[in-house]
């Protein structure tokens, strides 16, 4: 017999946290006319699954306020399945985390709980304007082969609140939806999920882990800073912490493109850039390998490689020499935005890339691929950065879907300048208050490339200089591990690392080993086996001199 709900309130009593009344809730979902069919406290995870298909569990079991959650399905997958490569069975959960009001999107999610459960779980996180649900089923991004649902973890993700994919802003309209996206959905699915899991298996999770990358790893800070007792660590690669920032500085790329005359920069000129500061500065670091390491070396050749770029008198042409207009939309990258107004935790503007230090601006992820701007500006026509400011000033800021962000002046918004500070609040974590979380004992993994071109590297760096300074070096060091990857761009590159993050993080968390200099394997596909390794900031990885440039053992982390 399927399992009936009651809702059932319960008062938060002084020092009980919420979450330790979503556990205490979850085994009071069924009725007593229901108990004696439902599955035995000892029962194997397929009776248990099966109770939960149809169920609807209480709001009172979520901390932020909801309209309940209803399961949609939960049915077991068998080792033998076709397309499970998870190495076993396991209770595949789906559902929807009801919203308060009617025109505000579902928060629909996926829940794994594996027959052979490590007792920890892993929430993992999204990317871009997110849209789609996490599944929580396959391998983690730039991790090693087996996933974390074949290693017994119990996996859950979301589509943050509303159904698109990544690069569909509209759902800024709505507000509800706007504050599921910037936090409440990770708080909702977590606290579902943590009662579903504390049913089915009769015990809380002994870990709870997240993991993300991107809008992901802006999501793994939001937790740390909003929801520190939840979580026992956190790995948040390439993390989007500054997100009006990196939206603000998306459309003054796009106006320095496309409302600029000559602004436009065309591929076979942006890959002329990245083959002359490869020229200059591969060897810094002691070898010809194809990937800048020494970066703060590089920066030190800026002013030569830009004057070897500009065209100061030859002919502009188009994969030669960049006119002064083109140098500009360079260098406005570069230098990052300034604002003359403080968004949300003091924030002033979005810090710059490494633009003359090997970031390659050709990609789906970097600059515009057409002279003309389109009416509504795609990934590869316009630029991933300009793309996402357009539809963020568009949807979030102006709530228009005609607005021309080209008219738009971050520097001076005007009547907007209310908003862009509000929606900072909610969509960002640059608060940097980490004091709760440091003091329960929890970690965080941060790995980055040096030359993304979708989020600005010295802005992570900065942001974890700004830890230091408030908790000093020796307590971040205790909690922090921050990895920022030569050649290693937002997804692509001429090295993309893959290494055992989420091992690094247990062994951390569960056994007190903190991880120091790792090894990764580069998995691009013209250098795919080499690997290196992978240095605690700021130290970069030098080859000795000798050896086997492939291999990791032939490099030592050395100081900038």
């Amino acid at each position: 017999m399927r399992a009936r709900v009651r809702h059932v309130r319960h008062g938060l009593s002084k020092g009980r946290s919420r979450t330790a009344v979503t556990v205490a809730g979850a085994v009071l979902w069924l009725t007593n006319a229901s108990q004696a069919c439902a599955a035995p406290k000892d029962a194997p995870l397929a009776m248990r699954c099966a109770e939960f298909a149809g169920a609807v569990l209480p709001p009172e079991l979520i901390a932020l306020p909801t309209a309940g959650v209803q399961i949609e399905s939960a049915a077991m997958v068998a080792a033998t399945a076709p397309g499970n490569q998870q190495g076993g069975e396991y209770c595949r959960i789906t559902g929807r985390i009801k919203a308060l009001k009617a025109s505000t999107p579902d928060i629909r999610f996926d829940l794994n709980l594996p027959r052979r459960w490590n007792g920890r779980a892993l929430q993992i996180g999204g990317g871009g304007y997110n849209g789609v649900v996490v599944s929580g089923t396959g391998v983690m991004p730039f991790s090693p082969d087996r996933a974390p649902l074949a290693q017994g973890y119990a996996t859950f993700g979301d589509d943050s609140g509303h159904v698109g994919d990544s690069s569909l802003a509209v759902f800024g309209l709505v507000d509800e939806a706007v504050t599921n996206f910037g936090y409440a959905h990770l708080k909702k699915t977590h606290d579902t999920a943590l009662a579903l899991i504390a049913r089915a298996y009769g015990r809380p999770p002994q870990r709870m882990y997240f993991a993300g990358g991107s809008t992901g790893g802006r999501e793994g800070y939001t937790v740390m800073q909003r929801y520190p007792d939840d979580y026992d660590g956190v790995i948040a690669n390439s993390p989007a912490l500054n997100f009006s920032g990196v939206r603000l500085m998306g459309v003054k790329l796009g106006q320095a493109e496309y409302a600029t005359p000559g602004g436009f920069i065309p591929p076979q000129l942006l890959d002329h850039v990245y083959q002359r500061t490869l020229a200059v500065c591969d060897r810094l670091d002691g070898a010809a390998d194809g990937v800048i390491s020494d970066v703060e070396g590089c920066k030190e050749h800026e002013a030569e490689i830009i004057a070897s770029l500009r065209c100061a008198g030859r002919a502009p042409s188009h994969d030669e020499c960049l006119t002064d207009p083109q140098l500009s939309t360079l260098l406005l990258m570069r230098d990052g935005l300034s604002l003359p107004y403080k968004l949300a935790w003091n924030v002033s503007g979005y810090r710059g890339y490494n633009v003359f230090q090997g970031t390659h601006l050709t990609g789906m992820l970097g600059l515009g691929h057409q002279a003309a701007r389109l009416p509504v500006p795609t990934f590869f026509a316009n630029g991933y950065l300009f793309a996402q400011g357009d539809g963020y000033v568009r949807y979030f800021v102006a709530h228009d879907a005609e607005f021309d962000s080209l008219r738009f002046d971050p520097l001076h918004p005007g009547k907007y300048r209310g908003q862009l500070i509000a929606l900072s609040q909610t969509i960002g974590a640059m608060n940097p208050d980490l004091a709760r979380y440091i003091a329960k004992g929890g970690k965080l993994i941060t790995l980055q490339g040096l030359a993304d071109e979708v989020i600005s590297p010295n802005q992570t760096i900065a942001y974890y200089e700004a830890l230091i300074d408030r908790f000093g070096i020796d307590q971040v060091d205790a909690f922090m591990r921050l990895y920022m990857v030569p050649g290693f761009q937002h997804g692509s590159g001429v090295f993309i690392p893959s290494v055992d993050l989420l091992g690094a993080l247990d062994n951390w968390v569960t056994r007190g080993v903190s991880p120091e200099t790792l090894t990764a394997t580069d998995i691009a596909a013209a250098t795919n086996g080499r690997s290196r390794p992978l240095c605690r900031y700021p130290l970069f990885p030098r080859y000795s001199g000798k050896g086997n440039v492939n291999l990791a053992s032939s490099f030592a982390c050395a100081e900038p």
